[in-house]
């Protein structure tokens, strides 16, 4: 049987703490049935000191549509050797509020602030993420240097 989910702020409350809690300081709700899905939906919680390595998807299908719905999140567009290209800070009602990025782009997102959450939208099913996929040029996640590239990606915010 289907389940209808109301979407609201203690659902994304109750997200983040499962967050806090993840030694990887993020946490995923999905609403597809698996990862075998064509379509992924999902509430994506991310806590501040989370890193997530630059990366791109190369399916010609694995476009990425974000929304925040709680908190702040920078994003960051990368060259495909690494130089920064774009960052923009996302947060619920305000001017920047979603992002859509295209095959081939790569990205990666930090936590500006506590209880931070996104939509997220792609086509599935899920693959995980290859090398080819991932920045050679940044460190891969639990890696020695991953802090000091997270710390870079937010001195892109610390005016913001």
């Amino acid at each position: 049987m289907n389940q209808v989910h109301i979407l609201n702020q203690q659902s994304l409350r109750d997200l983040s703490e499962h967050a806090k809690q993840n030694t990887r300081l993020r946490k995923n709700f999905n609403f597809h049935a698996s990862n075998e899905s064509s379509c992924h939906r999902l509430l994506n919680a991310l806590e501040p000191g989370t890193y997530v390595q630059p990366h791109c998807h190369l399916s010609p299908e694995k476009d990425e549509t974000l929304v925040v719905v709680a908190g702040r999140i920078g994003v960051l567009l990368f060259d495909t050797d690494g130089n920064v290209k774009h960052s923009v800070v996302l947060a619920a009602a305000t001017e920047n509020f979603g992002i859509h990025i295209p095959t081939g782009v790569f990205h990666s997102m930090v936590a500006l602030t506590t209880g931070s959450v996104f939509f997220e939208a792609k086509a599935g099913p899920y693959v995980a993420i290859t090398d080819s996929e991932r920045g050679s040029w940044a460190p891969k996640e639990g890696d020695s240097e991953a802090q000091n590239f997270l710390n870079k990606m937010l001195k892109h915010f610390e005016s913001n």
